[in-house]
Order: structure tokens, then C-alpha cells, then sequence
């Protein structure tokens, strides 16, 4: 079972409208609204990929209810934690050329609710292959949070996969995760000075088995123990981003219950996360494209 943690679910809400008008009414042409958070997301693409899949995390108040019947009814097994605090609504303002992103910050979760949630996830670590931890973190936790996680499951024999931003992301190589995946910007932001390749060396060399860098309709770049590889996108896939890069945390996570060589991994990441691009909501893929991209990704 690969094991997906949320601590900042969310309900994602999708505008679909064909332009905005920021001064005036704006018709909306369709409404997608499903459970949400970047771990939630990836376990979607993995659980569409046939694997077995658990969602764990933090849930509070109507919106937590909301966020678990629907994962009830995609058919997601999960163990979330409730917190007294109200789980978040994230808005996505979709037009054909462009997505908006509204983000709330989500509940203040108390240090005895975060202790409730720490044994569900020993508990669950005995029976993961491998856990992915990613996305924000709800107020009250601390900064290094990821760094604990990712160290108590490998201290059990669970390979980690952290995707995060700012302080967390740059705590994370403590915990000595088997791969942590920052997008460009993510990583500019954790190590300010040098190239994306020198940044990811900066993140190996603090504790991270290997770092994958999403670098958007340019591919992916990973530096890993056994070398340097870059993935090249044949072409530009359009359509929404939102999830591409979920869509590359599942893809490394397969790798991770079945390895192989890296350049094979980060072809099979990167062709989902320009398939993730061509679907109309995060957590999904196009498999057409999954498939027309896959053999003409170069990895040099």
C-alpha cells in the first residue's frame, strides 16, 4: 500500500467560465467540486494507475465531512484524523488561457490533535510501501513537521517522498526522505543562490536520497545518487496545471514500490504530469496523452 498524508485537506472547487470579468457578474459554464490537497491528488492518479492506495491526514467541521464523502465516493480508502477546526475550500477561476488559484489557510490544529494523528500514522507506516507528504500545512504545526514525518517512517523502512514549499521544504532533508520534489520556484525559494541543478546538490547534500525539480512545459530535472538526468517535453500540453505536479509525485512514487532505472522513472513522472495538464480538474490524467507523450520524452 503506498500511503498518501494530507494535513491541509482541502474541498477544491472548480470555476470553469469562459472569460472573468473582475468588475462585473461572471456566469459560471460548469462547477467541479471534489475532495482536494496535494496528497489527495496524488492518490487519485495513483488509484487510477491500479495501485493500492491509503489517504490519511486531518479533517475537520462540514467541509471535512464533504471532503470524505466524496472520497468515499471515488472509492479512496482513507483514515483522517478529525480536528475541531474547519477543513479549507480551495477556489480554482478557470478560463481557457488562464487559472486563478484562491488558497485558504485552513484550521489551527492543537498539538493533542496532532499527537491523535501521529498514532494513526504509526499505525498505518506498518502496512506502507512506501508515503508521500505534501503540500501546506495547517497553522499550529511546526515548520519541521515534514522533516519528523519523513524520518519516523524511515526509521520503520518506509521510503518518503515530501513535496513542499518554504520553511518546510527547506527542514526536510533532516528527516532524510528517499526523494523530495520542489518545483522551480519552490526551490529557488529554499536555496536562494545557484543553478536549479546546484540547488538540488545543496538538498542531497543536507540529507534528500535524491530531488526531482518540476520545471513546468520544460520537464523535470533529477539529481539523484546515480547521476544527473533531465527530462525534455516534446511539446507544450495545454490546458490546466493545477496537479501536474501531483500527477509527477505519483509517478515517483510507483518508482519507489518498483524501482528501476532512473531515466525510465522520470520518463513514466513527467509524461503524467503533462497528461495531468490535459485533464480539466487536479488528481486526474489523460491517458491518450499520457501515452503519446511517454516515448517522446528525452532524458538526457
Amino acid at each position: 500500500m503506498i500511503l498518501t498524508v494530507t494535513l491541509n485537506a482541502a474541498l477544491d472547487v472548480t470555476y470553469e467560465t469562459p472569460q472573468i470579468s473582475w468588475d462585473g457578474v461572471n456566469r459560471v459554464a460548469a462547477v467541479h467540486r471534489r475532495a482536494g490537497g496535494k496528497g489527495v491528488n496524488v492518490a487519485r492518479v495513483l488509484a487510477a494507475l491500479g495501485q493500492d492506495v491509503l489517504v490519511t491526514g486531518l479533517a475537520g467541521g462540514p467541509t471535512g465531512r464533504a471532503v470524505e464523502r466524496d472520497l468515499d465516493s471515488a472509492g479512496l480508502a482513507h483514515a483522517l484524523v478529525p480536528v475541531a477546526g474547519e477543513t479549507r475550500t480551495t477556489l480554482v477561476v478557470a478560463e481557457p488561457a488562464a487559472h486563478t488559484l484562491f488558497n485558504e489557510p485552513g484550521p489551527t490544529v492543537g498539538e493533542d490533535e496532532f499527537a491523535d494523528f501521529l498514532r494513526t500514522y504509526e499505525a498505518l507506516l506498518r502496512e506502507a510501501r512506501a508515503v508521500v507528504l505534501s503540500g501546506s500545512l495547517p497553522r499550529g504545526l511546526p515548520v519541521t513537521t515534514y522533516a519528523t514525518l519523513a524520518a519516523f517512517a524511515r526509521d520503520r523502512g518506509v521510503p518518503a517522498i515530501v513535496d513542499a514549499d518554504g520553511e518546510p521544504l527547506r527542514h526536510a532533508p533532516d528527516g532524510r526522505p528517499a526523494i523530495i520534489k520542489p518545483n522551480a520556484e519552490e526551490l529557488a525559494r529554499a536555496v536562494p543562490h545557484g543553478s536549479p541543478e546546484e540547488g538540488a546538490e545543496a538538498l542531497r547534500d543536507r540529507g534528500a536520497g535524491a530531488v526531482i525539480v518540476s520545471l513546468g512545459a520544460s520537464g523535470a530535472l533529477a539529481v539523484t545518487a546515480d547521476g544527473t538526468f533531465r527530462a525534455r517535453m516534446p511539446y507544450a500540453v495545454d490546458g490546466n496545471p493545477t496537479g501536474a505536479g501531483d500527477a509527477l509525485v505519483a509517478g515517483l512514487a510507483l518508482g519507489l514500490v518498483a524501482p528501476g532505472p532512473w531515466p525510465e522513472l522520470l520518463r513514466r513522472a513527467a509524461a503524467l504530469g503533462a497528461a495531468a495538464v490535459a485533464a480539466p480538474v487536479a488528481g486526474a490524467f489523460d491517458p491518450g496523452v499520457y501515452e503519446a507523450v511517454h516515448p517522446l520524452i528525452e532524458i538526457v
